[in-house]
């Protein structure tokens, strides 16, 4: 069977990992990116051709643009490589009737209105929570939760854009300064508690692999607060493994994830100790998540993800045999452009971030406990030496 040709979406850089495993195992790979990040350093050896645009906002323009690429090509995949351009990969897929998510499909994966009345319909254990529609089930709302409550893009990944109210005016001066943005937003009960994301790849609909990996700090306390962002391995004997793998998979084959990767986001609260569902992607995780799954497991998540892409109709993926280890990532905003890391010597470091004005280390260890170890020394001395705090950045859809 012919390999499939891959149209790939990046309105980001990101991705190379995948891009090169396509064109190895024989596809044809074309990205379409935007102006901008035309000089970044794509794999180029590994693509048919780069095509640029303005903007994705502009969807009609993208279509007309795809279409007219379609007159001397024809795509078998539309992939998006980066979580903001899920719905709109999907909206090409469906216009062109190519394989893969329609907008349906894919708003469970972008919009967390969406997945947290689906996950609801599952059964999965979800903080309460409301859409910004309807001001009397705001208010209702309001009278049966307790606060304090998170008012949260629906559109936005991680914890950009999220809003901590304390009091009932808090939220109501929220609603009203989003205006007409207002339907864009949820707001929901903050639990806290400690956050946990499981980064998995699904084959026909069945979770073929989910490592289970710990935030050091909740992502709104590092994004709003400021400071040193970690995770790692979770330790495989513990019984929340288990746990986290069921309520996922779950999720996964609720929501239809038939083919692809995906991170996902739980938290354990404090008050019940129970895992509470946040949000869902079908991506790869950012923030050297990829790199950290690598040095513990030996599975790259993006190179098989475009495994999966090719073997979505001819059948025949096998995963990698699978190490071990346990590794971790820590990273911060520099004080400095450059900084230097010479300082940090450890073996167990098997990457460097390299990102002007950012320092951070991926680990990689046979034990947790010396992963834990060389995380909880580094996020210090970050923090003493090198860390930098850049105000939060707040979103309203549009």
């Amino acid at each position: 069977m012919t390999p499939p040709t891959f149209l790939c979406l990046a309105s980001y850089y990101k991705g190379d990992r995948f891009l090169q495993r396509a064109k190895h195992e024989g596809c044809a790979v074309y990205l379409l990116t935007v102006e901008k990040l035309l000089g970044e350093p794509w794999p180029r050896e590994s693509i048919d051709d780069v095509f640029a645009v303005p903007s994705f906002a502009d969807r009609a323009g993208l279509v007309r643009a795809v279409a007219y690429l379609m007159r001397t090509r024809k795509f078998d995949r539309i992939v998006a490589l980066d979580d903001f351009d899920v719905e709109t990969a999907a909206h090409l897929r469906e216009y062109f009737g190519i394989v893969g998510h329609g907008e349906s499909a894919a708003r469970l994966f972008r919009d967390k209105l969406a997945m947290r009345t689906a996950a609801r319909g599952l059964g999965v254990r979800i903080p309460d929570f409301t859409g910004l529609g309807h001001h009397a089930d705001i208010t209702a709302f309001l009278d049966r939760v307790p606060g304090p409550w998170l008012v949260k893009p629906r559109g936005d990944a991680s914890a950009a854009g999220i809003v901590k109210c304390a009091t009932r005016d808090e939220v109501w001066r929220r609603v009203h300064a989003l205006g007409d943005a207002q339907s864009y937003h949820l707001v929901e009960q903050m639990v806290p508690g400690d956050l946990y994301h499981v980064d998995s790849l699904v084959e026909n609909g069945r979770v073929v692999f989910a490592e289970v990996n710990a935030y050091w700090r909740p992502l709104l306390d590092v994004y709003q607060g400021g400071g040193v962002y970690a995770t790692r391995t979770l330790d495989r004997a513990s019984p929340d493994v288990a746990k986290l793998r069921a309520v996922n998979e779950r999720v996964l084959t609720g929501f239809g994830l038939g083919c692809g990767a995906s991170h996902t986001e739980f938290m354990k609260a404090h008050a019940d100790g129970e895992f509470y569902f946040i949000e869902t992607s079908c991506r790869v995780g950012g923030a050297e998540t990829a790199t950290m799954v690598e040095a513990a497991t030996g599975v790259n998540l993006w190179s098989e993800w475009a495994r999966l892409e090719v073997c979505r109709t001819a059948g025949g993926y096998r995963l990698p045999a699978l190490k071990q280890r346990y590794a971790g990532v820590v990273i911060s905003l520099a004080n400095c452009e450059r900084p230097d890391t010479s300082g940090f010597t450890d073996p167990e470091i098997v990457h460097r971030l390299d990102l002007p004005s950012h320092i951070g280390f991926v680990v990689a260890a046979d034990s947790q406990q010396r992963v834990e170890h060389l995380l909880t020394e580094y996020t210090d001395r970050i923090h003493r030496q090198f860390a930098a705090v850049m105000p939060a950045l707040e979103t309203v859809a549009d």
